[in-house]
């Protein structure tokens, strides 16, 4: 079960509005819909969680890049509405280009094409990237919500359970979310 949220911030303080992402297909496409319910360039948020799986949020303010975080790659890589947040800029590959016969290198598994992983104290190895080459845990701007009220350590604690109300609280408009929840 999927809830997605916009949270704009006006000058009377916050509102929400739950959004269907039926539409949504892109990045650019969310953030578009976020520039929609903005009030000047105030900041919107775009809240996406998929129950205890993972969440993320999307920060836009006018016409910057939007800023993403979200709190597994590898969970959210399994979504359709994880894979909008996931861009090819965000997870650090090149753009993909179905016309490039380049992409086709390393199929086989070995060298180049085997997933990071990581020796741990006892020296067995511990993959970092899921099979998809996805990175596994937090991936993102950490610091989006750091001028708002939340600091990045506290961002990147939150179980996905509890993350939108508690982000919620930290912005001081637990009442306006929950209303649409």
């Amino acid at each position: 079960m999927y809830f997605a949220a916009l949270l704009a911030r006006t000058e009377d303080g916050w509102e929400a509005s739950d959004t269907e992402l039926d539409d949504v297909e892109t990045l650019a496409d969310l953030a578009d819909l976020a520039r929609e319910s903005a009030t000047d360039d105030e900041p919107v948020l775009a809240c996406i969680e998929q129950e205890g799986e993972w969440f993320g949020v999307v920060r836009v303010e006018g016409e910057d890049d939007p800023r993403v975080f979200v709190s597994d790659a590898a969970a959210a890589m399994r979504s359709s509405y994880g894979e909008i947040l996931l861009s090819d800029e965000l997870l650090g590959r090149e753009p993909e280009n179905p016309d490039a016969l380049d992409q086709l290198v390393d199929l086989d598994g070995t060298e180049d094409g085997e997933p990071e992983s990581k020796d741990t104290a006892d020296g067995d190895e511990v993959s970092t990237e899921s099979p998809e080459g996805t990175p596994i845990g937090p991936l993102g701007d950490a610091s989006l919500l750091a001028d708002l009220g939340m600091e990045d350590k506290a961002l990147l604690s939150l179980a996905p359970e509890d993350a939108l109300s508690e982000i919620a609280d930290a912005l001081g408009c637990t009442d306006v979310l929950e209303a649409v929840r």
